[in-house]
């Protein structure tokens, strides 16, 4: 029962945590190109070179939270049902 009820209110800070992190800061750096906007290529001498740009993020190195994500969704999916 103890460990029970331990279990599900670090549960509960943990989620509450991300969606505070979600609502203070929505956008994080992009998984693919950390963050960049570009790709690392490496010549033969093994130097940094600019790469394309990046695919996932085109360029902007964020992308949308995934809770933040599932936010936008609901409260679209409720705005087009209340009309």
């Amino acid at each position: 029962m103890r460990l029970t009820l331990l279990a599900s209110a670090c549960l509960l800070l943990v989620t509450l945590g991300y969606g505070i992190k979600c609502w203070l800061s929505p956008f994080g750096p992009c998984r693919k190109c950390d963050g960049a906007g570009q790709l690392i290529k490496f010549d033969r001498k093994g130097r940094p070179k600019r790469g394309k740009v990046c695919r996932r993020c085109h360029g902007h190195g964020i992308r949308i939270r995934v809770g933040r994500h599932l936010y936008n969704r609901a409260a679209r999916i409720h705005r087009a049902g209340t009309r």
